[in-house]
């Protein structure tokens, strides 16, 4: 029975969906400005776990992530390259679609933007205004945070402490220093839209909570993002929402932990920004998922060029043993019963609260099983197509951490003979000190060396 950590309830709840057998989940996704980063990266990927393991359980799922396409962060990225806001926004958005296929993110079933969906937004915002949830003031429309009771109730955080401790600049077209935009005056310059308050662009907070409900109902299973987006984005969505319909907004609340570079926050100002296609130049996909997949969503990771190289010396243990029974099993047709415990024990990881790390250390105790009775010919026919299918349900279908070119496997062999073929050499001219340093180089990387008398076989542990 799969286990969620529900933001909202602050505890572990069961997934309970709102269509028995369908799952309805909305991520918040980017702000198509600039190339996505590796912090975004992991959001993404996260959220795609989730959603391949819906899949893998054979249920119906309705995923959509958002694309906010028109925005401050845009148009000052078109004023700086002096094209029209909608060059910049088509331009990353297909980067965008470009990286998360090299990232074997499974597609949505539906990536709407802010600028397709104004009616749908502004007669959200109307709505409000009919309900006394929000004011117009010569154009600009606030929502009224005061009007709504839930407010905080998804951060934990009370209004009073935070008027007391606000930071918000005053703005005399405020009721309250809280109170939020739903509706922005045209500025001079900008590209506006035409409404009842005169013409103007929405704010950020009701794109999101108009296409979640448009596409998935006033009440759907899951909203996901990053743990930044928990105050003020997603409290506010709540307020929008539930105030405009009078229903639960969404039932199950998912946040994705911070990713930190060398144990320092990312970011632009301290050099140690990096975009996915910055990564992706010199690591796999394969790779960064693996990475991401050893450490639970909601925690915070440290990001480091020594543990991207742990996670891609792990990961080729997985995509060895595939490789080599891709060339052994030639008959699909297998019995799972042979790994009903592997299964079990796989889907025992995943339902709770979507723990990949216990899931890959499934994944890895097959493998290490999986090539002992190979070493020892214990292997039946049955038992490796069934060991076949077990890797790729679980490591390729759901983590998606299995490589595609079995050329790889074929050179990394070429090169382990050549490493065995100087070991040998080596100890011909009695250079013993390389010699071991070969045999325990290797070792470290999961290459174990076998000397008999006649020659050197090797076995991936």
């Amino acid at each position: 029975m799969l286990h969620l950590y529900n933001t909202l309830t602050r505890k572990k709840d069961i997934f309970s969906p709102v269509e028995t057998g369908k799952v309805k989940m909305y991520v918040c996704g980017p702000t198509v400005y600039d190339y996505f980063h590796i912090g975004n990266a992991r959001s993404f990927i996260n959220a795609d776990f989730i959603h391949r393991y819906f899949r893998y359980l054979g249920l119906d799922v309705k995923f959509i992530m958002n694309l906010t396409d028109v925005d401050d962060k845009i148009i000052k990225k078109s004023n700086e390259e002096k094209v029209a806001y909608s060059v910049v926004a088509e331009k990353y958005s297909w980067a965008f679609f470009e990286d998360i296929g090299k990232l074997k993110i499974y597609p949505a079933t539906m990536y709407p933007t802010a600028t397709s969906h104004m009616q749908e937004i502004i007669d959200m915002i109307a709505e409000l205004i009919k309900k006394g949830f929000a004011y117009n003031n010569e154009g600009n429309v606030f929502y009224d945070i005061s009007k709504f009771n839930g407010y905080g109730k998804l951060s934990g955080k009370k209004i009073e402490e935070l008027e007391a401790g606000s930071r918000v600049e005053v703005n005399e077209e405020k009721k309250g220093p809280l109170d939020f935009a739903l509706w922005k005056k045209a500025k001079e310059g900008e590209p506006f839209w035409e409404s009842p308050w005169g013409n103007g662009r929405p704010g950020w907070h009701i794109e999101c909570s108009a296409m979640s409900c448009k596409h998935l109902g006033e009440t759907f299973d899951i909203h996901a993002g990053g743990s930044d987006l928990i105050f003020p984005h997603h409290e506010n969505e709540i307020a929008q929402s539930e105030a405009a319909s009078g229903k639960p907004f969404a039932n199950y609340w998912l946040h994705f932990g911070f990713l930190n570079i060398d144990s320092e926050k990312m970011s632009k100002s301290l050099g140690n920004f990096f975009t996915t296609r910055d990564i992706l130049k010199k690591f796999s996909a394969e790779t960064l998922r693996f990475f991401y997949a050893q450490t639970h969503y909601a925690s915070p990771l440290n990001f480091t060029a020594d543990a991207l190289e742990a996670a891609d010396s792990g990961r080729l243990k997985i995509d060895n043993l595939y490789f080599k029974l891709e060339e052994i099993v030639k008959d699909e047709d297998c019995d799972d019963s042979l790994f009903a415990s592997n299964y079990a024990s796989f889907e025992e990881a995943m339902d709770d609260d979507i723990n990949t790390p216990k899931a890959m250390a499934v994944v890895f105790d097959a493998v290490r099983d999986i090539n002992r009775q190979i070493a020892e010919n214990k292997a039946s026919a049955a038992y490796l197509a069934s060991a076949k299918k077990f890797i790729r349900r679980t490591a390729g279908d759901v983590l998606a951490v299995l490589g595609e070119a079995k050329k790889e496997a074929g050179l990394e062999s070429q090169l382990i003979e050549l490493l065995i073929q100087l070991r040998l050499e080596a100890k011909k001219e009695k250079n013993y000190a390389l010699s071991d340093k070969i045999r325990d180089r290797l070792k470290e990387i999961g290459v174990i060396l076998e000397d008999s008398k006649d020659k050197t076989s090797y076995k991936l542990n």
